[in-house]
């Protein structure tokens, strides 16, 4: 009796409903490093400095001084579908917007030759 007593508590540690309760996640991705530059640059009438980041894919474009977007940050990152674009801050909109427009309209190869100039 115990043997099947056994097989049956294992049966229902292992049941479908149980499975269905656990999440697995992956580990959270390293912090990306963005050290390599600057490269002074102009994106929607205003200057901006942007790095490359230790991925070798990625840049990260952060206002020069004196630029009113201060405090802000755009992310360039590679996605399924060409590069994504986030920003964030509190700087001045209509600046931020601006360079918004002009860094969404690069290419792969724009991001790519700013890449290159990064490790220069």
């Amino acid at each position: 009796m115990l043997r099947w007593e056994l097989i049956l508590a294992l049966s229902v540690l292992v049941s479908p409903a149980m499975a269905q309760t656990v999440t697995v996640r992956p580990p959270p991705p390293p912090p990306l490093r963005c050290e390599v530059g600057p490269v002074p640059k102009t994106f929607g009438n205003t200057a901006w400095l942007v790095y490359g980041c230790a991925d070798n894919r990625s840049l990260i474009v952060l206002p020069a001084p004196g630029n009113p977007a201060r405090p802000f940050y755009f992310l360039l990152t590679p996605g399924e579908n060409g590069y994504r674009l986030v920003g964030e801050g509190t700087g001045r909109q209509s600046v931020t917007r601006a360079a918004f427009a002009a860094l969404k309209a690069l290419t792969d190869e724009d991001i790519a030759a700013l890449l290159e100039e990064t490790r220069r």
